[in-house]
């Protein structure tokens, strides 16, 4: 029982994490470190059982990650390229190859300083893997949870529904991805609207710099034009940022009633870190997410990962630190 002693434990955190705001990234971490340690106190029990099930099972797990590894590779790689016809060449469409790349790079590096004799190589590879390693865990940690959260969708109602914005096609046009955020805002209100208690919709975007007119305002004709009622829309046409989007339509929700529900639309992709901004910014609501296309979602992800651990920074900064004087002193 004690092997599934720390399992139990991280499993209560995350519990407790997300009972009191299911918003946070510690419960992601909660939610990995105890599958984790599951993990190990199965294959710990395993074994310890004299039977060929037991071992074929111990060695499959063993190497399904270096398999699993490779195919990954393979396939980040092949999005990338993918990205890049139809996205364009902009570093935020480079991020799922570099990321294929950069795992082959570990790869080589690692089967290099096992052929090599030169302890400096050895030391180079030993931390490399480490800090690959801690990255590799958090981003599982990120996606896992992420996919959870947007599947607790709370159920009560709403007196708002906050669609964030987006960039513009033409500096005047919806492009697909925000009408998706559109289309996911407005059933989600016609939902609680069939119920006789209509909420209103923020659209929440202000004008860039390329743009001609601001993105909320794109975006409340977008809905007027398919019948949406003109009256329940609300314009918030400041932001320039999710940190904006979420600061300026709380302070329109609570202008109009302290006591306001919301709820925030935007792509899956943008779910969780939008979760995580929304309890940063104090808004009282949760996160839904809309449909993006597949060959969009691994980059975004990327992206997405990456802007929450420079979110986290000090804390990470310091984990990579420790990594690296153990890997040299060890």
């Amino acid at each position: 029982m004690l092997l599934y002693a720390p399992a139990i434990f991280f499993l209560l955190l995350t519990a407790l994490g997300v009972r009191r705001d299911r918003r946070r990234f510690s419960n992601a971490v909660y939610l990995g470190l105890a599958l984790t340690f599951l993990a190990f106190a199965l294959l710990a029990t395993l074994g310890r059982t004299d039977s060929v099930l037991a071992e074929t099972v111990v060695i499959a797990v063993v190497l399904a990650p270096a398999l699993g590894v490779l195919v990954l590779s393979g396939l980040l790689i092949a999005n990338g390229f993918k990205m890049l016809r139809k996205e364009g060449r902009r570093l935020g469409n480079l991020l799922s190859l570099l990321c294929g790349l950069g795992i082959l790079v570990v790869v080589a590096l690692l089967i290099a300083a096992t052929q090599a004799d030169s302890p400096v190589l050895v030391v180079i590879a030993r931390t490399t893997f480490l800090l690959a390693s801690y990255f590799s865990f958090l981003f599982l940690c990120f996606i896992g949870y992420a996919y959870l959260y947007g599947r607790l969708i709370p159920r009560q109602d709403v007196d708002y529904v906050v669609v964030l914005g987006s960039g513009l096609i033409g500096g005047t046009r919806v492009p697909p991805l925000l009408a998706s955020r559109l289309e996911r805002g407005r059933a989600l209100y016609e939902r609680q609207a069939a119920n006789g208690r209509p909420p209103l919709l923020i659209t929440s975007g202000g004008q860039g710099p390329d743009e001609k007119l601001p993105e909320s305002h794109a975006m409340a004709a977008y809905l007027t034009e398919r019948g949406f009622p003109a009256d329940r829309i609300v314009l918030e046409d400041r932001s320039r940022t999710t940190e904006e989007n979420l600061r300026f339509s709380r302070e329109l929700m609570t202008a109009a009633n302290p006591d306001y529900r919301c709820i925030v639309v935007t792509n899956n992709f943008h779910a969780f870190r939008a979760a995580i901004l929304a309890r940063q910014e104090s808004v009282n609501g949760q996160v839904a997410g809309s449909p993006t296309a597949a060959y969009f979602w691994p980059s975004a992800t990327i992206r997405e990962f990456v802007a929450v651990t420079v979110t986290h920074k000090w804390i990470n900064l310091t984990v990579c630190g420790l990594l690296t004087l153990v890997s040299v002193t060890g």
